[in-house]
């Protein structure tokens, strides 16, 4: 018994999550691998967004009166601006570069999001209890449930509408 440590918590519960610790040890170093990659690619997504910032606006000085005095020039230098960062970072968003950087990020955080979601239904099924996708099941039937009832409702509401229209024709 002192040999397995874990196996001096592996009462009720902790049992089940002391047998399925391996799964998620190796979820947590594939999350590790991962942000490693995605933190690459945010580095690159953010130096080539301040790169454009930084040149766009360097144009923008180059353009511009050195201190606009009325409001004639102030609408001018809002102009120019507003032109070459919409220039400048429209080229970036339609750049080769930029696309294939921008969809590894979103590869790479959609791959964290999965690694979290396995750890996290490791850890309900280790405390018994349902995962998101089972929730998501239970939601879904009691949504086509409570249609149903609504419809039925509503059809019962008719037929009683109906036998009062026919009793008071039978009265008469």
């Amino acid at each position: 018994m002192a040999s397995k440590p874990h196996a001096l918590t592996s009462i009720g519960p902790m049992r089940a999550f002391a047998s399925n610790s391996k799964k998620i040890s190796t979820e947590l170093i594939q999350i590790n691998e991962s942000l490693v990659e995605f933190n690459k690619f945010v580095t690159e997504y953010y130096r080539q967004l301040s790169e454009t910032w930084s040149d766009a606006q360097k144009k923008v000085n180059l353009k511009s009166p050195d201190v606009p005095h009325d409001v004639e020039q102030i609408e001018s230098f809002k102009r120019i601006w507003i032109d070459i960062f919409d220039n400048d970072f429209t080229e970036l968003f339609d750049s080769e570069k930029f696309g294939a950087n921008y969809g590894n990020l979103v590869s790479k955080e959609l791959e964290l999001t999965k690694h979290w979601n396995n750890i996290s239904n490791v850890i309900l099924q280790s405390v018994n209890l349902p995962s998101k996708e089972e929730i998501d099941e239970v939601y879904k039937e009691m949504h086509s449930l409570k249609k149903r009832v609504t419809k039925l409702e509503i059809e019962l509401k008719k037929k009683k509408e109906t036998k009062k229209g026919d009793e008071v024709k039978n009265e008469k």
